[in-house]
């Protein structure tokens, strides 16, 4: 297993050192994505969570290069007091004018006529209106229904101009389409009814085609958790047997949806449909005379698990980024102590110097590689893919934690640690090779370089920088002492159990790292989502209630629990 461990560590070195980043090109998508995890955690009081979103902004926004100087300087000094900012509100202002500032930089660097773009958007769309007004004139509920089916495949095609040009047009439209598939789905639909309503949806269109903004903008603070608490209402609403006033509930859900699905479309776009797709339906079906109470609240109750699936702070503490270094800086100083006193003990005092040679090139080529691996994940190309390579590059980290961890568990006795060292040692010494005796110290400490780089990144973009730096300095701090001790101590220190320790704490971390990086697959669609009703979110270990994590997480304690059992029956 250290052999495969010290192979993927030279194949890691050596991709971090012919990769080189390609310039993609300038993309702001991500940049939007972040300030909308800013205006998210703003909104829920995530103070920390907020600051780290805008970090990451600031790290993107660093790379981007543009002709459009002042429009360039304008998000410059906007970024400057979204991050100065103190008060929620604003934060919250600041993020607001950042968004608009970094779109009017976008539009100047891709020049687009709005007049033209609206009547292009007018000319698509009056057919598609004209279907409709004649599928309401026939009166037959099917093929209304048909026909509005139609209309929205086309609106979701080309809504885009109006989403740009005007949120609140655009939530005036959404709010409007959502409340007419609610009469059409009624249990006695009212065609009149629907008339009148889209009635006032063609002229909400005619209005932004001319260039009118007559929407009434929707007042107030929204979040994520104004969409859970809008759920729970409606379900016990549901469970006292009020279900108008559950209806109502979801009604006013898809009212102020508009001004909060930003914060799901750019994290979930599966969810994003669902929620569009299901709640006009679950609002009309609450009215009916018979009303399937089970199957409602089990839509509702998913759609909000997969809400809060992306409300979680799936976020590491300074104590996750320390744990790793301890433990590899820990293994790499017991390594190295171990081959010094078996030199001493040997007669071989004279050769200690390039035990500690091979252990400086250790450390310094594990530098290089940190530099090159931090130049990638900054690079255009992988900024624009950032959540996909967290998650699999999170998957990598957690499955060579595994292999640590087997490896760990093989050597957490005395008699298999001194024979480990005893091994390395006897081949060096027996062919008195000073590059023999350089290079056991430099791979063993170039390993859990290596090994510390991948799992760093696998967790590094979810953390606050100064949360990462300080469990880097924390452990930094912990691993002096302990050389201190380590080598004043030298022979009485119980090694093995070490290993023991070692071992519980990293299959925890790998447990936390496949959790966390098959959600932030499962967001980006790349990983299916099948929630587990019942269960909840438990972020501090990386547990999410979908079978996909569960199934994943399962096959780590089965490898644990096979490697205990194997090891037991090899004594």
């Amino acid at each position: 297993m250290k052999h495969f461990l010290t192979r993927c560590s030279l194949v890691l070195c050596l991709l971090l050192a012919l990769a080189v980043p390609v310039q993609a090109a300038q993309s702001y998508s991500h940049l939007y994505i972040s300030i909308s995890d800013a205006l998210m955690n703003t909104k829920q009081d995530k103070e920390s969570e907020a600051e780290q979103a805008l970090e990451q902004f600031a790290t993107g926004w660093a790379s981007v290069t543009s002709e459009q100087k002042e429009a360039k300087e304008k998000v410059d000094i906007i970024l400057a007091q979204a991050v100065e900012a103190t008060a929620k509100d604003e934060r919250l202002k600041a993020l607001s004018e950042l968004s608009n500032a970094l779109r009017a930089l976008e539009k100047l660097e891709n020049p687009v006529d709005e007049a033209a773009q609206r009547a292009e958007f007018g000319q698509k769309f009056k057919p598609i209106m004209a279907d409709f007004e004649k599928a309401l004139a026939s009166g037959d509920i099917t093929e209304i229904d048909e026909a509005y089916k139609d209309f929205n495949i086309k609106w979701n095609k080309n809504e885009r101009p109006v989403r740009e040009q005007s949120i609140a047009m655009y939530g005036q439209i959404e709010t409007q389409m959502a409340f007419l598939r609610i009469s059409i789905s009624a249990e006695e639909p009212d065609v009149e009814l629907m008339k009148s309503q889209f009635a006032d949806l063609k002229q909400t269109i005619e209005d932004f085609v001319a260039g009118k903004e007559t929407a009434e903008v929707v007042e107030g603070e929204y979040s994520l958790a104004t969409l859970i608490a809008y759920i729970d209402e409606a379900n016990d609403f549901i469970d006292a047997g009020d279900y108008k006033a559950a209806s109502d509930k979801i009604r006013e859900f898809i009212t102020i949806w508009p001004s909060v699905e930003i914060e799901i479309s750019t994290r979930n776009g599966s969810l994003y449909t669902k929620i569009e797709s299901e709640m006009p339906i679950i609002a009309s079906d609450l009215l009916k005379s018979t009303v399937d109470k089970k199957g409602i609240k089990s839509k509702l109750d998913n759609i909000r698990t997969e809400i809060e699936l992306i409300q979680g702070n799936t976020d590491y503490s300074f104590w996750d980024a320390a744990l790793i270094l301890l433990r590899e800086g820990l293994e790499a100083l017991l390594i190295i102590l171990a081959l010094v006193s078996f030199l001493d003990k040997s007669g071989q005092k004279s050769m200690r110097k390039w035990i500690y040679v091979g252990a400086f090139v250790g450390i310094l080529l594990s530098a290089v590689a940190a530099v090159l691996m931090s130049t990638i994940f900054n690079s255009a190309t992988i900024d624009t893919n950032r959540e996909l390579m967290e998650g699999y590059v999170g998957l990598l980290a957690a499955a060579m934690m595994i292999g640590v961890g087997i490896w760990l568990h093989s050597k957490s006795s005395v008699v298999s640690w001194n024979r480990y060292i005893s091994k390395q040692m006897g081949n060096a010494i027996s062919t008195g090779s000073v590059f023999a005796m350089a290079s056991i110290s430099f791979l063993s400490v170039f390993r859990e370089g290596a090994e510390t780089l991948v799992f760093y990144a696998g967790i590094a973009p979810k953390m606050e920088t100064s949360q990462f730096v300080l469990g880097i300095v924390v452990a930094l701090l912990i691993l002096a002492i302990f050389a201190v001790v380590l080598f004043k101590a030298s022979g009485k220190i119980p090694i093995h159990k070490f290993f023991a320790v070692a071992t519980v704490l990293i299959y925890v971390l790998a447990f936390k790292i496949i959790g966390v990086s098959l959600h932030t697959l499962q967001l980006r669609d790349t990983v299916s989502t099948t929630i587990v009703d019942g269960l909840p979110v438990v972020n501090f270990i990386g547990f999410y209630p979908t079978v996909e994590t569960i199934i994943g997480q399962a096959i780590l304690l089965l490898l644990v629990v096979g490697t205990i059992i194997y090891k037991k029956k090899q004594k």
